[in-house]
């Protein structure tokens, strides 16, 4: 099984699609949870977005199960689905945060890739890997080679 933290937005569809990749190759499923912590004051995933969602979950043919707990931490609903036998990778996305932001509010992404025992996919968005980068050509570019800095 394949688990992915759904969040609402770019980060949440980024997980969905490298859930569903996943989810295809190993031919399991796919447990898609979007959970909300009331104490931390985190906005649910709206009516239409989950639709949404379940509209591509249907499309992709992959069999899957979509959870929405409200009430526990969203990263004890992942650490407690990936403690199941049969979970086999967990797939989060990571947003970029300051470091006193990290300080004061903690990171659930930090958190999980320390605590989860089994493999963890941190994934972003393609507009947020492009922001970082400088006008030019992409870094993953793989036609040219690598250039280095070091000299002969």
């Amino acid at each position: 099984m394949i688990v992915v933290g759904y969040t609402a937005g770019a980060f949440g569809r980024a997980c969905l699609e490298q859930g569903i990749e996943h989810a295809r190759l190993r031919n399991t499923e796919l447990l898609v949870i979007s959970a909300v912590s009331e104490a931390r004051g985190q906005r649910m995933v709206d009516a239409d977005e989950i639709a949404a969602v379940t509209r591509r979950l249907d499309a992709s043919g992959v069999k899957y199960r979509l959870d929405q707990p409200i009430g526990a931490t969203p990263a004890e609903e992942l650490l407690t689905a990936m403690d199941r036998p049969d979970a086999e990778l967990l797939i989060i996305g990571m947003r970029r945060r300051s470091q006193v932001g990290k300080l004061l509010l903690g990171s659930t992404s930090q958190f999980l890739l320390i605590e989860c025992d089994k493999p963890v996919l941190v994934v972003k968005p393609d507009e947020a890997r492009h922001h970082r980068h400088p006008p030019g050509p992409s870094p993953t570019d793989l036609d040219s080679p690598p250039r280095s800095s070091l000299t002969d």
